[in-house]
């Protein structure tokens, strides 16, 4: 009876994580769902706590700026705190060491970061603490210069750094012990040095440093540093999914050695050439504000005047849509600004990754002026202070059109009226605004790709007289193309409501790329399933690739006695699937039970949580008994009492498997039913 709740339950699981998949001509509009519109959230620019790290005489509290997808820490012991990597607006740090009666002696930046502008000398003036960083850091302010391997007391215990030069050349990462332990750290600040499923990018030095050479010394820094800790020890990085400073990272506040020694794709290549060429390719292009930001940091940003009274409105006259003296960042939402909005301004809505698109797009340096109401207008201010632009100018929508002035006005369409005049012939040219691998991975139908980054030099090839609609995955970007091929010259412009999401939730088909140059026009849904394998094949696999992959039998222990594979070894189902030990390894991870069904289950509900591979025998142990033993079973290998694995990053090591012994007298034995 247990076990068939156990089935059900895991059928459940399995159905809920694969709905939409099962049935034929339905999709959801999640299914594309990114970082980006993730981040259009109330609090997403808000700092957060996320988590607290507790070791004995320790504690590491991290924030989560989602906008910046930036993350940050305060390491506690006793009452001294540490800030690592803080943000320019530094009040949450320090509402929250009042709250808990903590003292900040100091701020630890593990490098001069480029996405952001850091708050160090705002503590340097607010508190007056020191400032740790590498003593090649370059630092134009007073710094307490660190050295590889320098320990330094910290309340309760022992923090020590390591110079970890990749993503730039004075990258330092921080380890992190507790009282009762002075020989295995518990956790490390990594900075940009090591993300959970990336590496930092190497390509932001300007030139300065070659991106080659940076990531050799990548390689050379997880080689012969990072790789040495213990599997155990948890990695705190410096940002998460979403960051431009590093490419595919996965969207996990943590991990550990372990899980990255064995999933990291970049970390898999043992060839410094191969790993190399992985870290250079693909790359997206880096924010032109990088560059700002990073010698901003180098240099120490000015303190800012956070409670300072708002920009004067300039004067209200053509002069203001003239993009050569203004740059007008509307705030609102694309409702509002296709109902009506100052020409030549573009749409950056305050819901959404304000500060990272406007360092895309904004030159740097140029006069900005916001537009929204006086709410939207302070908190953009706000906002934008992080990434170092100043804002000389603001106006409210209501008061431009009150003054008699131009207004420029879009008619969005939906996506099933664009549908039908796809269908029809009638419709306008579609621009896609996405970046180039979300365009070919899913598609509303024969549109083109345009970068948004890149939309206002490929503009030159389109019509600007004739009408264009634009597209993205919520209707975020493709306000923003709005106003940016207005300021090109274009007359007829407009964006498709609610993006690909809501095409998609509409059951309108997508074209997906099935070969090179072919595109079929169909609904499809990309889920993750374990690979089925047959008993030949796993056969193959005992005899031929011993001690490649991890075996478990999901049986109960008593049909696990009577008969069982080599080198398998017995784990509860709901220890399998509940157990993060078996999420990482260094080969696949096999799973086998009677008939297949419960394998199958508890293989699909794994697949969704890790990058492992895992596989399932097709049939299960009926299947292997009747096929690849020829009708007669192995002879049962006799084995000490199965254990459950502690939690740890890895698998624990499997017995040493050996080729399936045919017995001397074979006998007809079930399986396990």
């Amino acid at each position: 009876m247990k076990r068939i709740i156990i089935f059900r339950l895991l059928t459940c699981l399995l159905f809920t994580s694969l709905t939409g998949f099962l049935f034929q001509g339905q999709a959801s509009g999640a299914a594309i769902k990114d970082t980006e519109s993730a981040s259009h959230t109330d609090t997403a620019a808000t700092q957060v706590i996320v988590k607290v790290y507790e070791y004995k005489g320790v504690k590491i509290v991290q924030f989560n700026l989602a906008v910046l997808s930036h993350y940050s820490y305060m390491v506690v012991s006793g009452k001294d705190a540490l800030v690592v990597d803080p943000d320019r607006d530094i009040q949450v740090y320090i509402d929250t060491a009042k709250k808990e009666g903590w003292a900040i002696k100091g701020v630890f930046l593990t490098h001069s970061n480029a996405d952001f502008v850091a708050g160090h000398t705002e503590f340097s003036k607010a508190v007056g603490c020191p400032v740790y960083q590498h003593k090649n850091s370059g630092a134009l302010y007073k710094i307490k210069a660190l050295s590889d391997g320098q320990s330094v007391p910290w309340g309760e215990v022992m923090l020590r750094f390591m110079s970890t030069p990749g993503h730039t050349p004075d990258g330092m990462i921080a380890l992190v012990f507790s009282k009762d332990n002075k020989v295995t750290p518990k956790a490390i600040l990594t900075g940009d040095t090591l993300f959970v499923g990336s590496i930092g990018r190497p390509d932001l030095m300007g030139g300065t440093v070659a991106a080659a050479k940076l990531a050799g010394m990548s390689y050379n820094t997880w080689t012969n540093k990072l790789s040495k800790l213990d599997d155990r020890v948890v990695v705190l990085p410096a940002h998460g999914a979403g960051s431009l400073c590093g490419a595919h990272l996965r969207d996990e506040p943590s991990s550990t050695i372990g899980t990255e020694r064995a999933t990291n794709p970049y970390l898999q290549h043992k060839s410094k050439n191969d790993f190399i060429t992985a870290v250079l390719e693909g790359l997206p292009e880096a924010p032109q504000y990088f560059t700002h930001n990073a010698k901003m940091n180098r240099e120490g940003p000015a303190p800012v005047a956070w409670n300072a009274a708002m920009s004067k409105t300039p004067t209200i006259n053509a002069s203001l849509s003239d993009t050569s003296r203004f740059y007008i960042v509307d705030l609102r939402d694309a409702k509002s600004f296709a109902a009506g909005h100052i020409p030549n301004a573009v749409n950056i809505g305050l819901r959404g990754r304000l500060e990272t698109w406007v360092g895309i797009m904004v030159p740097w340096g140029s006069n900005v002026v916001l537009c929204g109401n006086a709410k939207e207008m302070k908190e953009a201010r706000f906002r934008l202070h992080r990434v170092g632009y100043e804002i000389a100018g603001a106006i409210s929508f209501e008061t431009w059109a009150s003054a008699k002035q131009s207004v420029y006005k879009n008619t969005p369409i939906s996506p099933r009226e664009l549908y039908r005049r796809v269908q029809n012939g009638t419709a306008p040219v579609i621009v896609d605004v996405r970046l180039p691998d979300e365009w070919m991975g899913l598609r509303i139908g024969n549109v083109l790709n345009m970068p948004l980054n890149q939309l206002s030099d490929l503009a030159i090839k389109l019509d600007p007289n004739e009408p264009v609609i634009t597209v993205c995955n919520s209707a975020y970007r493709s306000s923003l193309g709005i106003g940016l091929l207005e300021r090109k010259g274009f007359k007829k412009v407009a964006s498709m409501e609610g993006g690909s999401e809501a095409w998609i939730e509409g059951g309108l088909p997508v074209i997906q790329p099935t070969a090179p140059g072919i595109a079929s026009a169909q609904i499809k849904r990309v889920i993750k399933l374990p690979d089925m394998i047959d008993p030949a094949q796993l056969k193959r696999m005992l005899m031929d690739l011993s001690g490649t992959f991890d075996l478990v039998d999901i049986r109960p222990a008593q049909h696990f006695k009577d008969y069982n594979l080599p080198g398998s070894r017995n784990v509860d189902i709901a220890d399998l699937i509940s157990n993060p030990a078996y999420l990482t390894g260094a080969g696949p991870l096999v799973i086998v039970d009677r008939d297949g069904s419960l394998a199958m289950a508890a293989g699909g509900i794994l697949s969704q949580k890790t990058e492992r591979q895992i596989k399932v025998l097709f049939g299960g142990l009926n299947a292997y008994w009747n096929i690849a033993e020829m009708g007669e079973p192995s002879k049962a290998v006799p084995i000490g009492p199965a254990s459950k694995p502690a939690v740890q990053p890895s698998v624990p090591a499997s017995p040493t498997q050996t080729a399936p012994q045919k017995p001397e007298t074979p006998k007809k034995k079930s399986a396990g039913c």
